[in-house]
């Protein structure tokens, strides 16, 4: 693992920051927390890649308020261009 950051994904949309941070702190340091809402995913911020580690191994694929969480390192968030225009004018038909 490279980095402390973990991806949580198949949240119970009911999951609150303080659920998650009981949850993770047993495996050491919770640095942050940010569930994207009505997402039902989030990223946590582990103090250590150890940590993360951790925490990953032990809590991914396990149940957790009814959902079965998937746990894997956080990749970095891409850059997205923006492409201009919604579409369906006349130079996309022809």
């Amino acid at each position: 693992m490279q980095g402390s950051k973990l991806y949580v994904g198949n949240l119970n949309y009911a999951v609150t920051n303080e659920e998650l941070n009981e949850l993770f702190s047993n495996y050491g340091e919770v640095k942050s927390i940010n569930i994207i809402e009505g997402k039902g995913f989030g990223f946590i911020e582990m103090g250590t890649e150890d940590e993360a580690e951790k925490a990953k191994e032990a809590l991914n694929g396990t149940d957790f308020k009814g959902r079965t969480m998937r746990i894997d390192e956080a990749r970095p968030a891409r850059n997205r261009e923006r492409r201009g225009g919604g579409g369906g004018g006349f130079r996309d038909r022809y």
